[in-house]
């Protein structure tokens, strides 16, 4: 569950070290399951390079990662939209809209 910061004129960055998150077990789950699959294509991407593989092939192989981070990215925003930041908006806390905008647009750059 969201904590609220004790100085109220804290910055995002200090919020940002004081807020925790609360996924269910299920979502943790999903999420590192999903991460470690990452985490072995991106080993996976190295070996390809250590061998000398067709660039195209480790291309290839980047995108994937790619996009299976993205897929993770996109369930833990969908996810903190329908918790975190409803709970923030709900407590009065405005400030968090700015602070998700900043974030989708780091997602999507």
């Amino acid at each position: 569950m969201d904590t609220m910061s004790s100085q109220p004129h804290a910055s995002h960055h200090d919020h940002h070290h004081k807020r925790k998150s609360h996924h269910s077990e299920k979502v943790k789950s999903n999420l590192t399951s999903r991460l470690n699959r990452i985490e072995g294509q991106i080993r996976g991407i190295r070996g390809l390079i250590e061998r000398d593989t067709y660039c195209d092939e480790v291309l290839n192989q980047i995108a994937s990662v790619q996009s299976a981070l993205n897929g993770v990215g996109r369930l833990l925003l969908e996810h903190h939209m329908k918790s975190c930041v409803i709970e923030r908006i709900q407590q009065g806390d405005q400030d968090v809209v700015d602070e998700l905008l900043t974030t989708i647009h780091k997602l999507t750059k």
